[in-house]
């Protein structure tokens, strides 16, 4: 089983940035294919970034070339770089960890919030 925890979640003003990092008690690297997800209050739950396990990236187009997603497989930890944030940005952010075969091991963070405010 894979445990996920979120954090670098903060308020931060329109143009700004933030670092969200993954932490996984388990390894990840070579089996799980990671996304960041975010859900934005009176909304579902929608895809931000993944990452497969072989750094292979892909973006909602809502973030495409704001958003920066990478994973260090030894840290077992995954990033999401957000730059020139936007006030509709402001989500709680959500990690993901699919397995690559066996698609029952599917796993969540606890989410950290980002506000996008002045």
């Amino acid at each position: 089983q894979v445990q996920l925890v979120e954090s670098g979640g903060d308020l931060v003003q329109p143009g700004g940035s933030l670092r969200l990092s993954c932490a996984a008690s388990g390894s990840i690297s070579g089996f799980y294919d990671m996304g960041w997800y975010r859900q934005a209050p009176g909304l579902q739950r929608e895809l931000v970034a993944t990452i497969s396990s072989v750094g292979i990236a892909n973006y909602a187009d809502s973030v495409k070339g704001r958003f920066t997603i990478s994973r260090d497989n030894a840290k077992n930890t995954v990033y999401l770089q957000m730059n020139n944030l936007k006030s509709e940005d402001t989500a709680v952010y959500y990690c993901n960890a699919q397995h690559r075969v066996f698609q029952r091991y599917n796993y969540w963070g606890q989410g950290t919030q980002v506000t996008v405010s002045s």
